[in-house]
């Protein structure tokens, strides 16, 4: 998802930490789960894609959602708010 030769850290437009604006991209399409979301981005440690996650669902960018069971499932999701950035984040990309 993420060429490793673009420079990311780069970009015009940011959220929150390095990793937060990847993380809502990753999430534009629907739900993922932790695991789902450390393969497209190459590089992030479980620590810092927790403290991501964490931080933009303090900020109401993304919700959390527990599924109970017998083997508990947690994904994260855009709200509308963290969906109203992809426009932006879409057009400083772009430029």
């Amino acid at each position: 998802m993420f060429d490793p030769v673009c420079p990311s850290d780069l970009s015009p437009f940011r959220v929150g930490d390095k990793w937060a604006d990847m993380v809502i991209r990753c999430l534009e399409h629907g739900p993922r789960r932790f695991s789902e979301l450390r393969v497209p981005l190459r590089g992030i440690t479980a620590k810092a894609l927790t403290k991501s996650l964490r931080a933009l669902e303090r900020d109401g960018l993304i919700g959390r959602t527990i599924h109970p069971g017998p083997t508990r499932r947690v994904e994260y999701e855009l709200t509308p708010l963290g969906r109203s950035l992809l426009t932006p984040m879409a057009a400083a990309a772009a430029s």
